[in-house]
């Protein structure tokens, strides 16, 4: 259209932008092929569009009428005529065995001559297929250039089709009702547990150092499809570490229980006839009663303090979590397992804020998904939130009862730090080490000082998360007396 316009004023000719591109959309218009069965675009009546100087314009737009007018006559199978060609151009495109397109490319083929794949025909009804839960092979999204032309398609009714018997089908609809109302009562149930957390929160007396403080309770009542996505796609390299630690010992706990004779001992009443031959002394042997395992809780307190953004140490303390809970779960151990925070209520007053991501008893049976909620946050008033995970594991009727804490060993929040706060854990440690419940203090790199300090020689150094299952192993073994 530039190079017309260019030529047009070369020859002393004047045109308006919007005739010269109305010109060129009539060109275009009249030079197309029309396809057999469309119905043509409508031309524009030349009253309606004003008028063309240029005598090539005028021939241009004739030359589109006149295509329209024989595109109409030659699509017109309702017309009288109509039928008869329909059938001799039918004929005749059989006779050729090809299509015409307005390309002029035949299927299968791009612009540049290539062949392009073509998508597969169906082979036909293969009849229902039975739902499922899970997500079943998905097509790929591909590159394509192009898709099929098919030709010769009809519309047509099949009067002999009969339905397929199913019986699945209600089965299938119940079972989506089932789990609609599973999910509704376990949400409910979930609501529920919270609003009772809150009230035995508020129940608990917490010392003066906390007075006026308000105690929250947080828990995801209903774990959404993100929180399972981002644990399924990092789950598999945290539970082999805990299958490992499973492994190691659930081996000695069957031993134990099983009793038997124990051999390769240094030191014994009786001389094992067999092992004389050693060089190393192990020479001795004892009959080993059967031991009924204690019975044992845990419990894990996690720190979400803003520190923990640093050096990865909240990343460390999710992988921790995830990796008891698999841990203890496996070897039916009740596990629960919190973080703590602080923040603010309506009112601008301080509060500690508790996170549950497991709980003794799973209602819905997703607490591993809740564990990705795991974040570095706001401040840390430990000692309320120790109380707290304490006052809930002392309740438990196992034996032996271990509370691990994950923390940066630095309390921080207004008006509780430094050593008054140090001096408050010691306490509140002292206090329910006197109910029995052991304390297990995980140290994350150059926190192992602060932890030491605060917990004694309760700590343990997690940098390393593949020392984790030996240390964590060498834990429940030391105090089941295995």
């Amino acid at each position: 259209m530039k190079k017309r316009r260019d030529e047009m004023t070369a020859a002393g000719e004047s045109i308006s932008a919007e005739e010269l591109l109305e010109a060129g959309l009539g060109s275009l218009t009249g030079t197309s092929t029309s396809a057999t069965g469309c119905v043509s675009r409508p031309v524009a009546d030349e009253e309606d569009s004003g008028e063309i100087s240029s005598g090539q314009t005028a021939g241009n737009r004739a030359k589109t009428h006149a295509d329209a007018e024989e595109s109409e006559e030659s699509s017109g199978s309702g017309e009288t005529g109509g039928a008869d060609e329909g059938e001799s151009e039918s004929d005749e495109a059989e006779g050729t065995g090809e299509n015409e397109n307005p390309s002029g490319i035949t299927s299968g083929e791009d612009e540049s001559g290539e062949e392009t794949p073509v998508p597969s025909q169906k082979a036909g009804n293969t009849g229902k297929q039975k739902t499922t839960e899970q997500e079943q092979g998905r097509i790929p999204l591909t590159q394509t250039s192009s898709v099929s032309n098919p030709a010769g398609g009809e519309v047509s009714h099949n009067e002999d089709y009969e339905r397929e018997c199913d019986e699945r089908a209600a089965a299938d609809i119940e079972r989506m009702l089932d789990k609609m109302a599973e999910r509704s009562a376990c949400e409910q149930l979930e609501n529920e547990r919270l609003q009772e957390l809150n009230e035995t929160a508020q129940n608990i007396s917490y010392g003066n150092i906390h007075e006026g403080v308000g105690i929250l309770v947080n828990r995801i009542s209903s774990v959404d499809e993100e929180l399972v996505e981002q644990y399924d796609q990092i789950a598999g390299s945290l539970l082999a570490i805990s299958k490992q630690m499973q492994k190691s010992l659930v081996k000695q706990l069957k031993e134990s229980r099983r009793g038997g004779r124990m051999t390769g001992l240094l030191m014994g009443s009786r001389l094992d006839t067999h092992a004389l031959c050693r060089n190393d002394g192990k020479v001795f042997y004892k009959n080993s009663l059967p031991n009924e395992i204690p019975e044992m809780a845990v419990g894990l307190l996690l720190d979400e303090s803003g520190s923990m953004s640093s050096c990865d140490r909240c990343t460390y303390a999710r992988a921790t979590a995830i990796i008891l809970y698999d841990f203890c779960r496996g070897l039916d151990i009740p596990v629960m397992i919190y973080g703590h925070s602080t923040g603010y209520d309506s009112s601008n007053r301080d509060t500690v804020d508790l996170y549950s991501y497991a709980e003794f008893e799973s209602i819905d049976q997703e607490d591993q998904y809740r564990m990705m909620d795991i974040s570095a946050r706001g401040g840390n008033r430990d000692g309320a939130a120790l109380r707290f995970v304490a006052e809930q594991l002392s309740k438990r009727p196992e034996e032996i009862k271990i509370l691990m804490i994950v923390s940066d060993g630095q309390p921080a929040d207004t008006g509780y730090g430094g050593t008054a706060a140090e001096e408050d854990l010691r306490g509140i440690r002292q206090e329910y080490q006197r109910k029995n419940i052991i304390f297990v203090a995980a140290a994350i790199g150059d926190d192992k000082q602060n932890i030491e300090r605060i917990y004694g020689d309760s700590f343990m150094d997690i940098t390393d998360l593949n020392q984790l299952p030996a240390k964590l192993t060498g834990v429940v073994r030391r105090h089941i007396r295995v």
